[in-house]
């Protein structure tokens, strides 16, 4: 199959292999871009963990030069594999997505053991308030950003004649782009499968119509690439 990818280009990159080592042919296509914002290391004066809730995250920390010496909670595998390469050593990994994560914390942190440090690119609100309606007190680290991007003009030539089989979606913000692109552009969907990392990105896409749409059984890029599966 011949597979869009739409992540920011240094996760595409890796997803690209993983698809090549499933004989798929991956058309990377990132519809995202991440800005790291550069600064001192983090602070970690009275932290007893870190949250990430995405790989980018981690990434941020690395280039911050941020300590390692500190419980690391991340929300899936991927973010949990980038926490343990930086030299976290401590990482609890909440395998779903920021509500799991949430549920996470609130079995293995202790409110009055220390504040919580969310790094985030500006979209952690939700979870410090949870977390904060628990007794939790948060810090919050806007580390970098996710900006739209332009989509490569190879890309854009094999929507525009249809010759794709598929396209993966990893958050809502990506699929809302996708579909005004298309919108705009007036690519020829109805031929597509969707793959959606979950049911927010799939609703993103509408009012698209699609061969099919799939949602991962999970938040996470191996339940996202099972959607590939032809019995499914």
């Amino acid at each position: 199959m011949k597979i869009l990818i739409t992540r920011p280009l240094e996760d595409a990159e890796e997803t690209a292999a993983k698809l090549a080592a499933l004989g798929h042919h991956g058309v990377v296509a990132p519809l995202l871009a991440t800005d790291f914002i550069m600064g001192p290391p983090p602070d970690l004066a009275g932290v007893q963990a870190v949250l990430f809730t995405s790989a980018n995250g981690v990434k941020a920390w690395q280039r911050r030069a941020g300590g390692h010496d500190v419980t690391a909670f991340a929300v899936g595998p991927q973010t949990t594999d980038a926490a343990k390469a930086a030299g976290f050593t401590d990482v609890r990994n909440a395998d779903g997505d920021s509500r799991s994560l949430a549920r996470l914390v609130q079995d293995q942190a202790w409110p009055d053991a220390g504040t919580l440090l969310h790094v985030h690119g500006g979209e952690g609100s939700a979870l410090a308030q949870e977390l904060g309606r628990h007794g939790f007190q948060m810090r919050e680290a806007v580390l970098y950003r996710v900006i739209p991007a332009a989509i490569p003009p190879e890309a854009a030539d094999l929507l525009g004649a249809g010759t794709l089989d598929a396209a993966l979606f990893f958050s809502p913000r990506s699929a809302g782009i996708f579909r005004d692109l298309a919108q705009k552009q007036h690519w020829p969907t109805e031929r597509l499968l969707a793959a959606c990392i979950s049911a927010a990105a799939a609703q993103a896409l509408a009012p698209l119509s699609f061969a099919q749409i799939r949602i991962a059984a999970a938040p996470n890029q191996a339940a996202l690439l099972a959607c590939l599966d032809p019995g499914r």
